[in-house]
C-alpha cells in the first residue's frame, strides 16, 4: 500500500485554502490544515474529519518566526517529511493607490511575500526528505502585466489592489528563482515549485463579488500539488494551463 502523502496548506480554515485542503484529502493526502487562529482551524478540520477525510489542524501564523518554526518542528516530529506545501495564506487591503503609504504596504508584503519565504525556508529540510516534493504558491490574475496594462479592463481600473498586486507579482518572481535554485541543488532537484492563480473567486477578499466558487479556485493548486515527476517547475498557471507573466 502506498505511503500516505503529507500536505500542508496555509490559510486553510476558509475560502480557497479550505477547498484546497478538502480536495487534497479527497485524493488521499493527510492534510495539515494551517490556520493562524487555532479555534477556526480546529473547526474547519473537524468538519472535514467528520466526512471521513484525513485532516489535522495546525496552528501557523506565516508572519511569525516562532509560529512557523514550531509548525515545522511539529511536522518533523510527527511525519519526518513534507510532500506538499501550498502557500495559500494571503491578505488584501483595499485602499486607493494614491493614498497608500509604505507603512500601509508593509502588512501585505509581510503576509504575502515574507510569509511565503518564511514558510518555505522553514519547511525546506522536510521537503528535502520527501522523494517527490511539491510547492504551490498562490498568486493572482492581478499580477499579470498583460491584464493590468489592458486599457479599460477590470485589472487596469482596480488600483485599490495596489499593494496586493505588487505582492503577487513578487510571488511569481520568487517562484521562478526558487525553481532555478532547486534545479541547481542535487538535494532539492526533485522539488517542483509553481505559482497558480485561482481566478476571480467569491471570497471575503473581494466581498464575495467573484464569479468562481472556492472549489473551482482550488483546482489549479491541487493539480500542481499532485503533478507527476514529469511535470513542469517554475511556471505560472491557472487550471487551463500556463499564463503570461
Amino acid at each position: 500500500m502506498p505511503t500516505e502523502r503529507i500536505a500542508l496548506v496555509t490559510g486553510a480554515n476558509k475560502g480557497v485554502g479550505l477547498a484546497t485542503a478538502r480536495q487534497l484529502a479527497e485524493r488521499g493526502h493527510m492534510v495539515l490544515l494551517g490556520s493562524r487562529n487555532v479555534e477556526r482551524g480546529v473547526q474547519a478540520a473537524t468538519e472535514l474529519t467528520q466526512i471521513g477525510l484525513s485532516v489535522r489542524p495546525l496552528q501557523i501564523d506565516v508572519t511569525d518566526d516562532l509560529s512557523v518554526r514550531n509548525a515545522a518542528e511539529f511536522i518533523g516530529r510527527e511525519h519526518g517529511r513534507l510532500d506538499v506545501l501550498v502557500n495559500n495564506a494571503g491578505m488584501l487591503v483595499r485602499k486607493p493607490a494614491i493614498e497608500v503609504s509604505a507603512e500601509d504596504m508593509r502588512q501585505e508584503f509581510e503576509t504575502n511575500v515574507f510569509g511565503l519565504v518564511r514558510v518555505i525556508h522553514a519547511m525546506l529540510p522536510l521537503l528535502r526528505a520527501s522523494s517527490s516534493a511539491r510547492i504551490v504558491n498562490v498568486a493572482s490574475d492581478s499580477a499579470i502585466f498583460a491584464k493590468t496594462t489592458e486599457k479599460g479592463s477590470m485589472f487596469a481600473r482596480s488600483h485599490e489592489s495596489f499593494a496586493y498586486s505588487a505582492t503577487k507579482t513578487a510571488v511569481n518572481m520568487l517562484t521562478v528563482k526558487y525553481a532555478n535554485a532547486f534545479l541547481d541543488d542535487p538535494d532539492l532537484a526533485h522539488v517542483k515549485i509553481n505559482a497558480v492563480t485561482p481566478g476571480y473567486v467569491a471570497t471575503d477578499l473581494n466581498d464575495f463579488k467573484g464569479v468562481r466558487s472556492t472549489e473551482e479556485g482550488a483546482r489549479a493548486s491541487v493539480h500542481w500539488a499532485t503533478v507527476g515527476d514529469d511535470g513542469e517547475t517554475g511556471g505560472f498557471f491557472n487550471e487551463e494551463g500556463p499564463l503570461p507573466w
